[in-house]
């Protein structure tokens, strides 16, 4: 096990292990437990009482953070020629078909979310390998493939993310940047649960939300309560 540095140990002892925390008191906390030298994301992970591996209890979808991400999201759209000035004056970084699809093939993946039409999935079809690992494919269900070009572009960029349960029922993502105030990491971390609440499968039975922890890049992780994040 890696031996804890001075700050980490002065951090760990700042978070009562014994208590579970407003989604408010969490996101102060989570600032103060953050010594970084760069400018940390912040991260929830929220652990849910389904199973994966049935098609009826995948938990997927897309929420638009009300703070946005922090994050410079490098779009990349894969559109006809008639569509590129849309999908550039909406400031996608990278804009163009088959020159980018050329790349692809050889290996460049340098970009965050891809936007496409309809029309071109078939071209991506054969990309699947390299963009599906990375998840970068783009799909109907999270808005990245479209006529709209320019609405998913300006989305993505204001802060737009898709999130997908993994094999272990846990939905990781990323609600923000240690240097938010407090009050813009509580807001988007509500934003986050609230659309998972709103998306809890039918058939899943019992208390659906497990347990959610907020931690920072390299920061302890701290608990959540559950049973009042609603009322935060």
């Amino acid at each position: 096990m890696a031996k804890l540095t001075k700050n980490q140990k002065e951090n760990q002892v700042k978070i009562d292990r014994l208590q579970t925390y407003s989604v408010a008191d969490a996101s102060k906390l989570v600032k103060e437990v953050t010594s970084t030298k760069f400018d940390a994301s912040v991260d929830l992970a929220v652990r849910l009482n389904v199973d994966p591996r049935k098609a009826n209890q995948m938990v997927r979808g897309v929420v638009t953070l009300p703070h946005g991400t922090g994050k410079d999201v490098k779009v990349l759209a894969l559109v006809t020629p008639d569509k590129e000035a849309e999908a550039t004056e909406a400031g996608a970084d990278y804009v163009g078909l088959d020159e980018y699809l050329d790349k692809i093939k050889g290996g460049w993946t340098d970009v965050d979310v891809i936007i496409t039409m309809p029309s071109v999935m078939g071209k991506l079809g054969p990309l699947g390998r390299i963009l599906g690992p990375r998840g970068l494919m783009p799909n109907p269900k999270t808005g990245t493939v479209t006529m709209d070009v320019a609405k998913a572009v300006k989305e993505v960029k204001a802060g737009k993310i898709d999130f997908k349960v993994d094999k272990t029922g846990i939905i990781h993502a990323a609600v923000g940047k240690a240097s938010f105030d407090a009050e813009k990491i509580a807001g988007n971390a509500r934003e986050l649960i609230n659309t998972l609440v709103k998306l809890k499968p039918t058939t899943s039975k019992g208390i659906y939300i497990k347990s959610i922890f907020i931690s920072s890049t390299m920061s302890p992780s701290i608990e959540i309560d559950t049973k009042r994040f609603a009322e935060d």
